[in-house]
This record gives C-alpha cells, structure tokens and sequence, in this order.
C-alpha cells in the first residue's frame, strides 16, 4: 500500500526521482497514466491489470465507457527507473498534468499520484469542499 507525501523536482529533462520508500514498493517498472483531477496515476503491472480489466468489462456500445478507455488507457505508457530511481515523465503527460518543475508525489493507496505542487497545492485550497462535509456525505 502506497502512503505518504513527498516534495521532489523535475530534472531539465523531465526526469523525476520516486522518493525511496514508494520505490522500493513499486519496483523499477510501472505504468503512468492520466488521472483525475489534473493528476498522473502511477499503478505497479498488477495494479494496472486489475484497473484496465475493470475498463475494458465496460460494454463498448457506451460511449462513455469508450471515452474512459480512451483517457485512462490511450494515455498510458509504460516506465522503467534507471538506476539513479530516476524515470522520464512523458512529455504529452507533463503538459495534461501542468508540471513543469516542482512536484508533489502521494501514496494513495493502490496507486501513486502525481502532482504539479502549484496545482495539488490550488486543489487543497479549494472552498468548495471539506474534508468535513466530504466526510459527513460519505458517511465515514
């Protein structure tokens, strides 16, 4: 399970170093993808099977099953580190996930997200929902 929250900065060629203890969990090959909310997702091979098996379940006659397979799976590129822990941030995900140089990495349980600090930090600043009233909705 991936946790925790971790500054780290892109190097002039897009390169990014996982922080230790989400690396030694991940291992050296992965898949990175879009995500939600102006993210990137990180999932490990299995984690990623699970995620498209679950997509590709969705019936193609729906056209918004096709347009989530589309996004999540189109975009997804698979990733190797090398052995500084350093791996290449697509350039076509960089620029979806506005990250230019300082970066904001989460565990998030079954994934890794992938942030621009910039934008992670205008997300956690939202008004628009607490954790509060998210809790409460969610009856958690």
């Amino acid at each position: 399970m991936f946790q925790g929250e971790y500054q780290h900065g892109l190097d002039t060629k897009g390169r990014l170093i996982l922080p230790v203890r989400i690396r030694e969990e991940l291992g050296t090959q992965f898949v990175i993808t879009k995500g939600l909310d102006g993210c990137l997702f990180i999932f490990t091979p299995e984690a990623w099977q699970a995620f498209s098996d679950k997509l590709n379940a969705l019936p193609t006659s729906s056209a918004k099953a096709r347009k989530l397979k589309r996004y999540f799976i189109g975009s997804s590129q698979d990733c190797e580190t090398d052995k500084q822990g350093r791996f290449l941030i697509p350039p076509v995900l960089r620029t979806f996930a506005e990250i230019d140089k300082e970066v904001t990495v989460l565990g998030v349980s079954d994934k890794i997200e992938i942030w621009s600090t910039e934008r992670y930090e205008a997300y956690q600043n939202e008004d628009s929902m607490s954790i509060e009233d998210i809790a409460g909705d969610l009856e958690f």
